[in-house]
């Protein structure tokens, strides 16, 4: 399984010009592809293959006045734009065709220069590396210092170095790993929520941090004073930055509690349940800021991925299945069950926590979905007949 392992880079004040240069460089080249590409589209010509389009904006390109300076970066950074772009067009392509699963993508659109994010790629083509005293040497970049927090598991087949809307770099190594944690004993549901992060079946709670709820007294501070500045001055850049920066902070801190909180679930249980919930409808109703500031889409990835690379078996339950509305112990179905009820009974006579009756019921429908799924019986097995039961005689069946 492949992984990404980031860190942070300190490039020096050349090496920060040097990556400018690949980033623009980068940038014309997907840009230049794109266009030639719908240009081709709008007269009915046919689709220009990978080999045509790298001689018509790379090789060709260099020999030309208004585009010599492509020759300034290393040529793999200019292929890797060049397959970024037949990547988005075969994307886009599938998903027309319905090939491709989620919402329909729109077709891809030109990279600017003002955009938060800048990346480019290094292959092995490239012949990075990683230098004895642990730099990351880029062709015509240099050796840039790297902020190691832990060692590769293995050797990198490819790196890509990021600039943040914070202007911070980071190097960010695909690496091919294989990791396999004991057998848990424990199985768990997990019911998500705005009031507790998260409920797991067998009771326990994870507050919810609120990271962006905290941090807005000090963002409205940094927003006011973005507001007066004037446009394009120096003095606007610096309070830009400043609001990316703590918009980075929040991020960093909401991702990290993420990380924690989900290998700390996997490492305790050998299958893990959730519910499939509709994170882009919630986004769109009043709870819209909670709903974004928990961050429940990029929980379930990494509960997804770390039970894939530990050998955990992980699965989510359908968005319609009532889990805190059945009761766990008897079955009953309540008729409402409206978001302010947090506690409720049932007529069998077992009262609920609404969220850990829910955890509950989601880990049976899992531990369900799981048996029907490696063939188990669907249906309950039929009970004999009792002789003073009701039925037809053999003579008036024929």
């Amino acid at each position: 399984m492949q992984l990404r392992y980031s860190f942070r880079i300190d490039p020096t004040p050349g090496q920060r010009i040097a990556l400018a240069k690949a980033f623009g460089c980068a940038r014309v080249v997907f840009n230049d592809a794109l266009a030639l590409r719908n240009h081709a589209h709008e007269q009915g010509l046919p689709f220009i293959t990978d080999a045509q389009l790298s001689r018509m904006v790379i090789t060709q390109a260099k020999q030309r006045p208004e585009r010599a300076w492509l020759g300034e970066v290393s040529a793999v950074v200019l292929q890797q734009a060049l397959s970024d772009c037949t990547t988005a067009f075969r994307n886009f392509f599938a998903s027309v065709k319905g090939e491709r699963k989620g919402p329909k993508l729109a077709p891809p659109r030109l990279r600017s220069r003002k955009d938060n994010r800048q990346a480019i790629r290094f292959t092995k083509n490239a012949r990075f590396a990683v230098t004895v005293f642990g730099k990351l040497r880029l062709p015509k970049i240099g050796d840039v210092l790297v902020r190691w927090s832990r060692e590769l598991p293995a050797q990198p087949s490819s790196v890509t170095i990021i600039k943040d809307a914070a202007d911070r770099y980071f190097a960010s190594f695909v690496v091919e790993v294989q990791q396999q944690l004991p057998a848990a004993p424990a199985e768990t549901g997990i019911d998500l929520g705005l009031g507790h992060f998260a409920v797991l079946a067998d009771g326990r709670k994870i507050d919810s941090p609120r990271f962006l709820r905290r941090a807005e007294k000090k963002l409205k501070k940094f927003h006011k004073a973005l507001s007066r500045k004037q446009k394009g001055s120096s003095n606007r850049a610096k309070a830009r930055s400043k609001v990316a920066r703590q918009h980075a902070k929040v991020a960093d801190a909401r991702r990290e509690f993420h990380h924690q909180t989900s290998t700390h679930v996997i490492r305790e249980n050998q299958a893990i349940y959730v519910e499939d919930l509709a994170v882009k409808g919630l986004a769109r109703t009043r709870l819209a800021k909670s709903v974004h500031d928990a961050g429940w889409s990029a929980f379930v990835s990494m509960l997804e991925y770390k039970a894939k690379l530990y050998g955990r078996q992980f699965a989510k339950v359908g968005r319609f299945f009532p889990s805190s509305k059945l009761c766990s112990a008897c079955g009953t179905l309540a008729e409402t069950m409206p978001l302010n009820v947090r506690e409720w009974s049932c007529p069998c006579g077992a009262i609920h926590d609404r969220d850990v009756n829910a955890a509950i019921n989601i880990l049976a429908a899992g531990r369900a979905e799981r048996q029907n799924a490696c063939g188990g019986p669907v249906r309950p097995p039929l009970a004999a007949a009792r002789a003073d039961e009701a039925g037809s005689r053999g003579s008036a069946a024929a």
